[in-house]
This record gives structure tokens, sequence and C-alpha cells, in this order.
């Protein structure tokens, strides 16, 4: 009875430290809600984990642990990219538990991350695209569909960028629009021509409200990314395209076309976001003979 009361009472302390945890991920580092969402969850199924075990001491925590709790997840039949992203996940909010001295060392440091296969994003090519973003009629609904696309493949956007964008954000007459990136990180977005003109013919379309929203659910306020993701499927059907396209395929088909056409992998870095190279290479499945002309035009030591 003693030790039940016990093993309650230090799993109480484990929930905390993850919801201290947490709490420190939304106020210091200010990440997004579906990123703290996904720790969360993570966590939350390692402690069940632990719970099972009668482990809520985590210093007790070693790399025998870790490794019995990825082999179930394997045998769960968990992906390997999954497998890396709870390691992931512990990794850091052990790191948080070092700062804060509540634990002595990070055993995840000690763990082999599992080789994932590399999955490459998804495109769509540019015929499919026109015939996405031409506009038949003056509807509200076509309008707003258009936009979504548009902004999603001439600015590059994340579907969650695109959902945080206000009407406050564009600048017509110099063409660009801010973005509000990964981190609460701000960058500005060219505009195209053709993109300002599809904003302007929605924004006559648009409900008049108080929001400062650019896309409006019904009840008129800001739009869901799942709403979006609904909007682009419902609209790829229309015109006739088969396959099951997503917002993310509009980045992608965005970061490649931009990519092909410029070779210039640093203003596409700028372009998408992203934080690291590393993440540009992967996205636009840059191949040795792409990094080959870009080497060739822009470094000194290149053989001219």
């Amino acid at each position: 009875m003693v030790n039940q009361e016990k093993n309650k009472y230090e799993n109480k302390i484990l929930i905390k430290q993850i919801e201290d945890f947490v709490e420190h991920l939304s106020v210091e580092k200010n990440y997004a809600f579906n990123t703290i969402s996904s720790y969360k969850r993570d966590l939350l199924k390692f402690a069940s984990f632990l719970v099972q075990r009668e482990i809520s001491d985590l210093r007790k925590i070693d790399a025998d642990i870790l490794n019995i709790f990825v082999m179930e997840l394997r045998h769960s039949d968990t992906s390997g990219k999954s497998l890396k992203r709870y390691l992931s996940s512990i990794r850091v909010f052990f790191n948080f538990l070092l700062e804060n001295n509540e634990v002595d060392i990070n055993p995840t440091l000690s763990v082999k991350t599992p080789k994932i296969d590399r999955v490459l994003p998804k495109t769509i090519d540019f015929d499919d695209l026109k015939r996405m973003m031409t506009i038949n009629s003056s509807k509200y609904k076509e309008l707003r569909a258009v936009l979504m696309i548009e902004l999603m493949y001439s600015c590059g956007l994340r579907v969650s960028e695109l959902v945080g964008i206000n009407l406050s954000d564009f600048d017509m007459t110099e063409g660009f629009v801010k973005v509000m990136g990964k981190g609460g990180k701000a960058r500005f977005s060219p505009m195209g021509q053709a993109t300002i003109d599809v904003l302007k013919s929605y924004i006559n379309q648009r409900p008049v409200c108080n929001s400062d929203a650019l896309f409006l659910n019904q009840k008129n306020t800001r739009i869901s990314t799942r709403t979006v993701q609904n909007v682009v499927k419902k609209r790829a059907l229309e015109v006739g395209i088969s396959i099951n396209v997503h917002p993310h395929m509009l980045r992608h088909a965005a970061a490649t076309h931009f990519l092909q056409s410029s070779h210039d992998l640093r203003t596409v870095q700028e372009f998408l976001g992203h934080k690291s190279i590393k993440s540009t290479q992967v996205y636009t499945h840059l191949d040795f003979l792409e990094l080959s002309k870009v080497y060739d035009e822009f470094h000194p030591r290149a053989k001219k």
C-alpha cells in the first residue's frame, strides 16, 4: 500500500515535469501550438511506458530503458521517422531537466537514432497548377480557393503561414506580404502581379467584418489549416486533377520551380524561410548536378 501511494506521488511529479516543460516551450521558446502538442503527445506516451514499468524517477532512466521503449514502438509498427521524433522530444525534455538540475545526465545521448529512408516531398507540375489558379467566375469561394493556391505557390508558404496572414500584412504598392514563419520569425515575400490581381478581386468579395484575418470561416473568424487542406483538395478535383493535392505540394512545387530557374540555393532558402540550408537541400531534392551549377556560378574557386 505504501509503495502504491509512493508511485502515485512520483507519477504526479513526472506529469508535473512534463507540464513545466510544455509551459517552457510556450512561454520562453514561443513555439507554435502544433509543435508544442507534438512534444506533449510524445512525452505522455513515454510517461505511460514508464508508469507501466513503475519507473517514475527520471534520474534512473538510462540508455537500456530508452532502447526498450524504442523496441516496443518498433513492434507496434511505428515508422522510423516517428521513432526519431520520439527520441528527439525526449532528448529536448532531458536537456530542459538538466538545465533545472532535475537530472544528472541526458540518457538519450547514448541511444543511437534509428536510420530512416528519406522520403522526398511530392510535387505537382506547372500545367496542373495553372488550371487550379485559373479563375472561371467572380464567385467568392472560387476567388478564395485561387488566392490560397496563388499565395502558397507564388510565395512558397506553409499552410500555417497562410492561415496566419492578415489584411494589414500586405503592401500592394510595393508588392510584398509579411509572413510570420516558424518560431515567430517574420519575413517579407514578394508577390507577382497575377497574385496581386487575385488578391484585389478577393478583397472586393470578402465579407465585411471586424476581423483582420485574410481568410475567414462561416463565423467570420480566422480559418483553420484543415479548411485550407479541404479547399485545395476540392479545387484540384474541380479542375480535373485526379491525384490527392495537399497544400505542402504547392510549397514544394514553388521551391522546385524556383530552384530549377535560378540555381540559387541561398535565395530559395530565404524564400522558404528555412533556418538551415540542409532543409532546403532535402526539400527541393537537390542533387549533385544542381549543387555543381550553384558552385560553378558563385564560388571563387570554381573553374571558369
